[in-house]
């Protein structure tokens, strides 16, 4: 997965690149266009390597799954039953697998990266709208918004996975006698 993402946000940039350069040689509208999206999928993509390398380690902040925001509430189970997290959170990628492999890390551990992956998703759910700025620009206000909104939706749906998923977890890890920091 890792590959996948810097491959295809390079393939942007310079597409992005070169549609900006085409259009500055030749003012087609055509340029113009390709040069907003693959821009923009470009700043999407490198904004996610960039807060997922920067917010992704517990190193930086390590959060203490049984407390404050990490915890996972009572009420929440509700809303993941009526949004089916059970039947489509197995569908979705994971960017690196082997954060959550209980061979390779404890279950406190797992619990503690998971937090880590909520906090990362929830922070480009939050950069997911700074594209918007750009319609003062170009126009397209309602196009900067819907492709805003489909990144946030994707992002916060992974941090809803992350904390479905932390309950059992953090089950695991207490019947185990993890001591949280």
């Amino acid at each position: 997965m890792p590959k996948i993402l810097k491959f295809t946000e390079a393939l942007s940039l310079i597409a992005a690149v070169l549609a900006a350069a085409l259009y500055s040689i030749f003012p087609l509208s055509m340029f113009l266009t390709l040069a907003i999206t693959f821009g923009t999928i470009s700043y999407h993509l490198l904004m996610r390597l960039i807060i997922g390398t920067a917010l992704g380690s517990p190193a930086f902040i390590r959060p203490d799954y049984t407390k404050g925001r990490y915890k996972v509430r009572p009420w929440e189970h509700r809303v993941y039953k009526l949004l089916r997290v059970k039947r489509w959170k197995n569908k979705m990628p994971t960017y690196s697998p082997e954060n959550f492999s209980p061979k390779l890390h404890s279950w406190e551990d797992i619990a503690v990266n998971m937090c880590c992956a909520e906090r990362v998703h929830e922070v480009i759910s939050a950069l997911s709208f700074v594209p918007l700025i750009a319609h003062v620009w170009f126009g397209a206000f309602w196009v900067f918004l819907v492709t805003s909104l489909c990144g946030a939706a994707l992002d916060l749906s992974f941090a809803v996975i992350q904390r479905y998923n932390r309950m059992k977890i953090a089950k695991i890890a207490f019947r185990r006698g993890a001591r949280p920091h």
